[in-house]
């Protein structure tokens, strides 16, 4: 076995550490965090306007009051993002940050057509659609972003720009600083948005939603994805490593813009279209005790193994637990690298995610309405929270047993080894 486990981590450490290190995934998390205030806001406006016992009336009053919002931070997301990229992105070749950020939202903007389509099929120039800020213009945004960035930055530190004197002020300096860099930048995107409306009379917001966002939003709205995603969180923290910082990295920008069509249909009054989203996974795995759903192992150990020394690590772990924070377990039990229980630490997260799609597919629990639920919201308070139901905190109950049955005998095994060592 251990033979076994050492050939695994020697295949996946040099991953995890080319994950981990990705100049372009970091700033892409960093990036996704820079809007998470202001999104969070957001949601809890949807929240309030939506609240279950309210009557439809009140639900529509409050929504004309309070709906910008959710209008002026949840559905304007990907700016949030498209700055953010040029700003770290920017910052990592030590170039002005904001600047960077601006050029990069500036370029992403002369990619979007300032019009938009009325239901009865009339045009009206001179406007933004929300839509193209929101989820459907996500991937162009955060492609258009990492180009411009770089392009400016580049530029930048081969030495074009405007050297101001001494004595003028810094921030006007390092205005005339980037307008080279920036007028550069910015020509090559209206090139770019010229030639193919010109020539070709389509927009890359388009052309990119069909071509790339459209297959990759349901590859990773598909169940199967989404375990393989699980398994791999699970694995890479059994050695040791981030699971769920690594792997998140990579499928954030699909789980959040599932996220973003959810709340904007949810906002509509119409059918959740994706049960797999962000919210899913934060709420329905993250959210039952941190990574790996440990909130019923740390109850196990502290109320029903038989040696001290679990109860105590157990007893230890609990105040963590209930806010989803579980390194004391992880570490203290230990789960890294200890066989004896890797099959419950892979086995139940998968068990509970099939579980979870399963009973909402079927319209049993209502699936999560793309509302930004903290992960920190303690089991319970965050299923109602992410699905406007008390059926969304009762499946975390649920969850929490079959997790529980899962690990027993595993735990129970490791109370003997302690017994037998004794």
């Amino acid at each position: 076995m251990n033979k076994f486990l050492d050939a695994i981590s020697e295949k996946l450490l040099p991953l995890a550490n080319v994950l981990g290190s990705n100049k372009y995934l970091s700033v892409l998390r960093d990036a996704f965090m820079l809007a998470f205030p202001v999104t969070m806001f957001g949601s809890i406006i949807v929240v309030i306007s939506n609240l279950p016992f309210f009557s439809d009336s009140l639900k529509k009053t409050l929504a004309s009051l309070l709906g910008n919002g959710q209008a002026a931070t949840m559905s304007i997301m990907t700016i949030f993002v498209v700055f953010g990229i040029g700003y770290y992105l920017s910052k990592t070749y030590d170039v002005e940050g904001v600047f960077g950020g601006a050029v990069a939202l500036s370029s992403f903007l002369i990619l979007t057509p300032f019009y938009t389509t009325t239901e009865s099929g009339k045009m009206v120039t001179e406007v933004l659609s929300l839509e193209r800020l929101g989820a459907k213009g996500m991937f162009l945004g955060m492609i258009t972003a990492f180009i411009a960035a770089e392009l400016y930055s580049r530029i930048s530190n081969k030495g074009w720009q405007i050297k101001m004197p001494d004595s003028v002020p810094p921030a006007v300096a390092k205005s005339f600083a980037a307008l080279i860099p920036g007028t550069l930048t910015l020509t090559l995107f209206l090139l770019l948005n010229a030639a193919l409306t010109g020539l070709f009379k389509v927009n890359l917001h388009d052309l990119i939603y069909q071509v790339i966002q459209a297959p990759l939003v349901g590859l990773g709205s598909s169940i199967g994805a989404t375990l393989i995603a699980i398994f791999f969180i699970q694995l890479l923290w059994f050695f040791g490593l981030h699971g769920q910082i690594l792997v998140n990295s990579v499928m954030d920008p699909i789980w959040n813009t599932l996220n973003l069509e959810n709340i904007e249909a949810y906002k509509a009054g119409e059918q959740v279209p994706h049960i797999i989203s962000k919210s899913f996974m934060e709420t329905f795995t993250v959210g039952l005790g941190g990574s790996g759903m440990t909130l019923a192992v740390v109850l196990i150990m502290a109320f029903v193994l038989k040696k001290q020394m679990y109860k105590d690590v157990g007893r230890l772990a609990l105040g963590a637990g209930i806010f989803n924070v579980n390194e004391p377990v992880i570490f203290g039990l230990p789960i890294v690298m200890n066989a004896t229980i890797l099959i419950p630490w892979v086995l139940s997260p998968i068990v509970v995610t099939l579980l979870n799609y399963f009973v909402m597919s079927l319209g049993i629990v209502p699936a999560p309405t793309g509302v930004s639920v903290p992960w920190t919201v303690p089991v319970f308070f965050s299923g109602m929270l992410a699905t406007n139901s008390i059926l969304g905190g009762l499946l975390q109950i649920v969850d929490m047993l079959i997790v529980g049955c899962i690990w027993y005998p595993f735990l129970l095994v490791l109370d003997r080894q302690a017994d037998y060592e004794l």
